[in-house]
This record gives structure tokens, sequence and C-alpha cells, in this order.
């Protein structure tokens, strides 16, 4: 498959970020697998952070993911950075997709409850790790100014 090659009919790709971290969800009719780099999310590590993985398909009901697989990769960040860029990819691929082959009324349902619940589920962060400048250890703080 080339790079450049157009998603098959009855796809939706989208994407969550958070930090450095990207997460690339591919959402396609099927029987309700969702694959994280080839591990169903069941077993996706921390186990600590398994449940944020998980808010998306708590939020919107088994039953929503029931006829579609999700097939999610993950780049760049550090575990929470990547679980959070997960979750938000999980949620917005499925808003996409009922938005494009289910109808737009469920669309907008599963939004509201997304939206409701947490907006970071379809609004990416914006903040950024701020850069060091000169005079000083970090991007804000100072060196120790001496009179003497």
């Amino acid at each position: 498959m080339s790079v450049l090659s157009r998603p098959a009919p009855g796809t939706v790709q989208c994407f969550g970020r958070k930090k450095n971290a990207v997460a690339v969800a591919y959402c396609k009719p099927g029987r309700g697998l969702i694959k994280v780099d080839g591990v169903p999310i069941e077993l996706i590590r921390p186990e600590m952070l398994r449940l944020k993985a998980f808010e998306p398909i708590l939020l919107a009901g088994r039953s929503r993911f029931k006829e579609i697989d999700m097939r999610i990769r993950v780049r760049g960040g550090g575990h929470t950075s990547q679980i959070y860029s997960i979750r938000q990819a999980i949620a917005k691929s499925l808003v996409a997709y009922c938005q494009k082959y289910v109808d737009e009324a469920t669309k907008k349902e599963v939004k509201e409850i997304f939206g409701r619940y947490d907006r970071t589920l379809l609004v990416a962060d914006p903040r950024r790790c701020e850069p060091k400048k000169f005079g000083g250890r970090g991007a804000r703080s100072r060196f120790q100014k001496s009179y003497r």
C-alpha cells in the first residue's frame, strides 16, 4: 500500500494528540475489535491508565462499537501522553464514523456525551513545552544573582 493511497471505502482515519504523542485510528466495519499497536485494548499497558483508554468506549457504550473495528498506531511521547492520545483518537474516529456512515443524530448524540464528560476527548490540548532560554537552567528560572 502506498503512502498517498486513498482509504478503503467504509473506513475513517482520525488522529489524537497529546504533547508529542500522536495516535492514528483506522475505523472500519467489523465485529468490535479495538487493537492498539496490534494488542487488544483490554491488555494495554500500563494497567493504571488502561481505564483512561477505555473511557470513550464506556461512555458511548459497547453497543456502538459492536459493528466497527479499530486499529490504532501510537508514536512519540511517554506512557501517559500515549494513553491520552489513544482515547482522543478513539473518540474522534467514532464521531467521524457516525457522521459518515451512520446518521447525523447519532453523531450529535455521541459528540454531546463526549463533550459533557471531557472536552479533551474531542479537542486537542494546545499546551507545549516551553523552550529553554539563556541565563538560567530552564524556560523561566534564572541563575541566582550575586552582588559580590
